[in-house]
């Protein structure tokens, strides 16, 4: 079997250093990237007092829903939008899993059943919206989700003010996230998610085009 000339093996040597720098490049560009999304988690309602037109709810937990319930009690918006229900659950039933008296707010409750993901949330909720001529709304999902619910309304509504309206689930470890190997799991699927939505939303819009 031949050697391997001093030349050739200086290639290869220079290969693998190539390939382990561009590791490291690409490796501290996305822990980089994870921070500054971690970050983007909002720790706070920061508004808690603007009126809208709208309360709309994300599904996806119990205390979303309670949370735009109570805020329509709280009369911060004439209606709530629920959207990305299961097309066999009524307002009723909602009302009642929210513990919500049903004559009180049944009637300023609305469902969307056609969303089966956050893109779907938001095409659905602007159909909604131009439909009732409303131009603002308060946005009720869950901190970890928000970033990216943010991203996908933004894009759909470019003309409505959006307020986020976090709720903060218990079992996802805001503080020192990365030591608890459940949220830190759920962080980093939402941060590629995010970026994937970002990326899809950014290639329409260099290429001059509307995403389908």
């Amino acid at each position: 079997m031949p050697k391997s000339s001093p030349h050739h093996r200086r290639r290869i040597g220079i290969l693998a250093i190539g390939i382990v720098v561009l590791l490291l490049v690409t490796g501290g560009a996305w822990v980089y990237g994870l921070v500054r999304f971690a970050e983007m988690i909002p720790e706070t309602v920061a508004d808690a007092d603007t009126s809208t037109d709208a309360i709309v709810v994300l599904t996806g937990g119990s205390e979303r829903l309670s949370t735009g319930l109570q805020l329509l009690a709280d009369n911060k918006a004439g209606k709530v939008f629920v959207s990305g229900v299961h097309e066999s659950v009524d307002i009723a039933e909602l009302l009642k899993t929210a513990g919500i008296p049903l004559d009180e707010l049944e009637a300023r409750v609305e469902t969307g059943h056609g969303a089966q993901d956050t893109a779907g949330n938001a095409v659905e909720t602007a159909a909604w919206m131009h439909d009732h001529g409303y131009h603002s709304l308060r946005l009720v999902t869950a901190s970890y989700h928000m970033p990216r619910s943010l991203l996908e309304f933004r894009f759909a509504l470019p003309e409505a003010t959006v307020v986020p309206h976090p709720v903060f689930p218990d079992n996802v470890k805001r503080e020192r996230w990365w030591l608890w190997p459940g949220t830190t799991a759920l962080i980093i699927g939402e941060y590629h998610k995010f970026m994937l939505a970002w990326l899809d939303h950014e290639t329409a819009r260099v290429l001059g085009r509307e995403k389908a």
